[in-house]
């Protein structure tokens, strides 16, 4: 989906178009990233200097509201400590952002604090790295209060080391009684200001996550398994939803086009039920800052039953992008759940390319989530690898014993009742971590592995 955009006159009245923005409650958010149509020129280290390279940073670019309008790579094994690139070519950019009229010059990688100041004085204009373009892509995609807190979290956390680089007027002597003469500097104050909202972020974000805890205790407790969406961002997780659940998720041709995780219910073949959770996309040199912030959100794949990992079939660098998902996979601890491979987008990929794919990736689904072809076969693969989640069993219940069919009535699903002499004939299907309480009125012995010796 593009950003909605507004009309605004830049240098020499050219238009440019201000994509919409989200709130935030930063005290530096209004000076540190204005919010308006840029254009920029893309920098990046390449060992074969091909500016092919720069196609992913192009496309953040352009979901951050930035026009690329030059690039510029450089073939070298490691980034220059002090500008990142080489003199020659830090020469070579300052002739080419007046030639291009551009506004900031964005980096394919994170720059060190003394890099980003070095850069920022030599070139006159914005400095931006991938780090800083990814938390603003997601900072204009956060919706709910959660997205918005962990977005914020990690913007000022990725900031505070900063501060010295964006200009001497964070330096100055703060106004005001209590800050004249020798006492604090207005960037103290500021570093001061951005702690006391981090911890309030973290305490606030806590609370959510306790509460997104709550409902996840919820769906173990129902014995319902668990399936979370993760891929590649721009992978059509978002549409992959809509055709396994009916969902009206938003779906848009964008990285990082949905950021609030959501939960759906999922019908599989044979009448048996799963939920099955979206998740933010992954992307290479995903920042740490991000990683930490929305760990809370994250965990929805760390305790799901089986991980459906998303794979843009069409993509020449497919296989890059799912090593760069299961690295994530693996920060977050969910490097040991069983994965179902989808690769879709099937509708876009030659005969050719599909019979490389499916001899490389053995056993993967191909699919289009978009015209629906092979999500059935999809559902039936889930519906293999998924865990079993309950188990149907037989209990005789004496009458002496009243607490147990309450309890089976509101933890498992009930099948049917009959009244003996004895007791009450149960038959059920149970969780697995009822079937140790419920041993002892068991008609016939079961023998089921947990969840945990499964995975």
């Amino acid at each position: 989906m593009t950003p909605q955009r507004t009309r605004t006159t830049g240098r020499r009245g050219s238009s440019r178009a201000a994509p919409e923005r989200i709130g935030s409650e930063s005290p530096l958010s209004s000076t540190w990233r204005p919010a308006v149509w840029e254009r920029a020129v893309l920098v990046g280290l390449s060992l074969g200097g091909d500016e092919d390279s720069l196609d992913e940073l192009a496309a953040l670019s352009r979901a951050a509201g930035a026009e690329p309008v030059a690039r510029v790579v450089q073939s070298r094994s490691r980034p220059d400590p002090a500008t990142f690139v080489g003199k020659g070519k830090v020469g070579e950019i300052h002739d080419m952002i007046h030639a291009a009229d551009a506004d900031a010059v964005i980096f394919d990688d994170e720059l060190s604090p003394g890099q980003l100041r070095n850069l920022e004085e030599r070139f006159g204009i914005k400095v931006l790295d991938r780090t800083a373009l990814i938390l603003d892509i997601f900072a204009l995609h956060a919706r709910s209060g959660e997205g918005k807190a962990q977005v914020e979290l990690a913007q000022l956390n990725y900031l505070v080391p900063r501060l010295r680089g964006w200009g001497e007027a964070m330096s100055r002597l703060g106004g005001g009684i209590g800050t004249r003469g020798p006492g604090e500097t207005k960037l103290e104050t500021d570093r001061q200001h951005i702690r006391r909202r981090i911890s309030k972020l973290r305490k606030d974000i806590a609370d959510l996550g306790r509460t997104r805890g709550v409902k996840r205790a919820g769906r173990e407790r129902s014995g319902i398994g668990q399936v979370a969406l993760a891929g590649y961002t721009n992978s059509g997780k978002s549409t992959m939803m809509n055709a396994l659940t009916g969902a009206d998720a938003l779906v848009a041709d964008q990285p990082f086009a949905t950021l609030d995780p959501a939960t759906r219910r999922l019908s599989l073949p044979g009448g048996r039920k799963a939920t099955v959770s979206d998740t933010v996309g992954f992307v290479r040199k995903l920042p740490h800052e991000l990683v930490e912030a929305f760990k809370s959100t994250l965990e929805e794949v760390g305790r799901a039953d089986l991980i459906l990992h998303v794979a843009d079939a069409s993509a020449a660098d497919l296989d890059e992008q799912i090593e760069a998902v299961r690295e994530v996979l693996g920060e977050i601890g969910a490097a040991g759940i069983p994965e179902v491979i989808a690769l879709n987008k099937w509708d876009l990929v030659d005969e050719t390319a599909r019979r490389r794919l499916a001899r490389r990736h053995d056993g993967a689904v191909p699919l289009s989530a978009l015209t629906g072809e092979g999500v059935e076969g999809l559902l039936e693969e889930i519906g293999r690898a998924l865990p079993a989640g309950d188990t149907e069993v037989t209990l005789l219940v004496p009458f002496d014993r009243p607490d147990v069919l309450p309890r089976l009535y509101r933890e498992a699903d009930v099948r049917s009742t009959e009244p003996l002499e004895e007791g009450t004939r149960v038959t059920a299907r149970v969780p697995d971590r009822l079937l140790g309480a419920l041993a002892e009125f068991m008609l016939a012995p079961v023998r089921v592995r947990s969840r945990a010796a499964r995975r």
